[in-house]
């Protein structure tokens, strides 16, 4: 319905640059992938600068941008009127095309600029962010055993680094004809928001004041804003990679929740990362070190959290689906509590609306191809060494 209405806009309006970015944006979502390039590049040919248009086309990544593009977007940044919104999402779109044409050493340059751009904005502060997960962890060591066990059973969380598999994952399990693809819900957050603004305290300062029953309330608020994902499906899932901060939580607010942990190899999900626009900011992916830093953070949390509960929190790793597909996707099932469902086995083939950056991989065949780190050499040491140490803190 959304296309129609932006097509149409964009057909009274062929110079209103909106128009052809949500449009694009949307077919995307869709699958729609030609039809989606056709407007972003419509959009390029009113303003050849417009960082939306050529994010669009980057985030196609099943169609690389061609030499032409790449000599297009280097003479569009040379301009020195660019705004720092356009030179970033540019500079992102020219990386990813540069290594797709195998241009590594340039590739990096690029996003390396772009993330520092992004960095000078708003820098992230890894310090701060490090004590907050170490509190959160001690302070849900200790939360009160749950009114209701069975609370949430409907939902699973699938968590962990952006980049990492979170939406192929989702993606098998919205093949079920049991489940609903919900993708990244802003729910979970908004509902510990909401505790906070009541409670006048920040996260994690209240917690040793809440009761067995506050959790309880706290997790029928999450299911009540979620209702409408499980109108036509029993169960939906909720892949917003950042609540794996709130995995501790959850046992005592909808202690029924599945929790699949989507693992991808940290140096690969850490480049990854570095290689994709976050629009919100600060983000830790902007510095190869606070990259290193996040994952360590990332990992000694779920480790406690998943130790505390593992009938609950799940590992499911990305390259273990890739060597073995259908054993590991009969596990995942299994620990859903899901029956086995062959379509899940071609979930490429399942028709919804996915609103990541993955949307045009998720259509895809699984594909043995996506690790490129190795082509970096020594110019991804300081994330090697980052996790390195991270590991030695472990």
């Amino acid at each position: 319905e959304a296309v129609r209405a932006l097509e149409r806009a964009a057909a009274l309006a062929p110079d209103l640059l909106p128009a052809h970015i949500l449009a694009g944006d949307a077919l995307v979502h869709l699958g729609r992938f030609g039809d989606a390039a056709a407007h972003y590049r419509a959009a390029l040919a009113v303003h050849p600068a417009c960082g939306d248009a050529w994010r669009g086309l980057g985030n196609i990544k099943t169609q690389p941008l061609s030499a032409g593009d790449i000599a297009a977007l280097q003479a569009q940044l040379a301009r020195p009127d660019l705004v720092d919104s356009d030179r970033i999402a540019m500079g992102f779109a020219l990386g990813k095309a540069l290594e797709d044409h195998g241009r590594h050493p340039e590739a990096f340059a690029a996003l390396a600029e772009a993330n520092a751009r992004m960095h000078r904005l708003a820098p992230w502060q890894a310090p701060a962010f490090s004590a907050h997960v170490a509190r959160l962890v001690e302070a849900t060591g200790h939360l009160p055993a749950p009114v209701d066990p069975a609370l949430g059973d409907e939902v699973i969380f699938i968590v962990g680094l952006p980049r990492s598999g979170s939406t192929l994952f989702e993606q098998i399990l919205a093949a079920h004809p049991q489940v609903e693809g919900a993708s990244e819900l802003d729910d979970l957050d908004a509902v510990i928001a909401e505790e906070s603004n009541r409670r006048r305290q920040p996260l994690p300062a209240w917690l040793p004041a809440a009761s067995a029953e506050d959790w309880a309330r706290l997790g029928r608020r999450y299911l009540e804003r979620t209702a409408r994902w499980r109108t036509r499906r029993r169960r939906h899932t909720d892949k917003l990679p950042e609540n794996w901060l709130h995995t501790g939580l959850l046992a005592a607010m909808l202690p029924g929740a599945r929790i699949v942990d989507a693992r991808r190899d940290a140096l690969e999900a850490g480049w990854s990362c570095f290689k994709q626009q976050f629009y919100r900011l600060p983000h830790f992916a902007c510095d190869l070190a606070d990259i290193a830093a996040y994952i360590g953070d990332y990992e000694r949390a779920m480790a406690a959290w998943q130790a505390a509960r593992p009938q609950r929190v799940r590992v499911q790793r990305y390259e273990a689906l890739l060597d073995r597909p259908e054993e590991e996707i009969r596990a995942l099932l299994d620990f859903c509590g899901l029956p086995f469902e062959p379509a899940c086995l071609d979930y490429h083939q399942t028709m919804r609306s996915v609103r990541t950056p993955s949307a045009s991989q998720v259509r895809q065949p699984l594909r043995r191809d996506t690790a490129r780190a190795a082509h970096y050499g020594n110019l991804l040491d300081p994330l090697r060494r980052g996790l390195d140490a991270s590991t030695d803190r472990s």
